[in-house]
């Protein structure tokens, strides 16, 4: 590997793969466990609005009560400017536990798995070209991690249908219970000399969080512009010196066009 190359830091879904239809198929059959709607079968169009606003999601006890909520005829421009207050209303209008409802998805998810895992898999899809681009970086030799809170296992079966193979020690899944921040130290404590690390990911509260770790100001960071955020979210990025706004066409191309 050349002196200028970067170890390359990448979270999983949102960057290198869309699970988007797994969020709401998920997050589907646990809006019919609880709440039981008379029709079983979404409506047509609402799948397309539950991938528009997604992105507002924090933690997966949040998927069910956004369905709930555009079925419920919530506008998607209220779901964006205002999600948190809008999911906090319905929790306690509702009488819901968050932690039944994360139970609840978690169990539906689990069964699924251990149910039919291909079918499960194939839900998810890789963005466009990046997997040619993740082979190309590992065939230039460079150091390529996962940071990702998917369980490993999932991460490098979808990534071996593709013929990516990682070593082990290359992804750092949902099993590793501690901050993406905690890894990216990790890797810049174990490597000599020291690695120019580049981390993308898609949330950038997540990005923010890093930054705010005074010992890790060296990691070049990216927003994935075609992940699971909001306009919004990527307009703010020019308000956060460090953060670089990243687009697919960019990632896919050569280093020298990540700015």
């Amino acid at each position: 590997m050349s002196a200028n190359q970067p170890t390359l830091a990448l979270d999983f879904d949102g960057v290198v793969c869309d699970g988007m239809i797994e969020y709401f198929q998920t997050a589907w059959r646990t809006y019919c466990r609880i709440w039981s709607p008379d029709n079983s079968i979404p409506a047509d169009d609402l799948a397309p609005k539950f991938y528009r606003t997604r992105p507002v999601i924090e933690t997966g006890w949040e998927m069910p009560v956004l369905v709930r909520e555009l079925v419920k005829g919530t506008s998607e421009t209220e779901i964006l400017n205002d999600w948190q207050t809008i999911a906090k209303q319905t929790i306690t209008e509702e009488n819901l536990d968050p932690k039944m409802l994360s139970t609840q998805l978690d169990g539906i998810r689990d069964r699924w798995i251990s149910e039919d895992l291909p079918s499960w898999l194939s839900l998810h899809r890789f963005y466009p070209g990046v997997i040619e681009r993740v082979k190309g970086f590992l065939e230039m030799g460079l150091q390529l991690y996962i940071i990702t809170t998917k369980e490993e296992r999932f991460v490098r079966s979808l990534l071996e249908k593709e013929g990516v193979h990682l070593e082990k020690g290359r992804i750092f899944g949902k099993g590793e219970k501690r901050p993406k921040y905690e890894i990216l130290r990790e890797l810049l404590a174990g490597v000599q000399p020291t690695p120019d690390i580049w981390f993308v990911e898609d949330r950038l509260k997540t990005l923010l969080t890093v930054q705010q770790q005074p010992d890790l100001g060296d990691v070049r960071l990216f927003l994935a512009d075609w992940g699971y955020n909001t306009e919004s979210e990527r307009n703010s990025v020019a308000e956060y010196p460090g953060i670089q706004l990243l687009s697919l066409s960019q990632f896919t191309d050569d280093f020298s066009a990540w700015g």
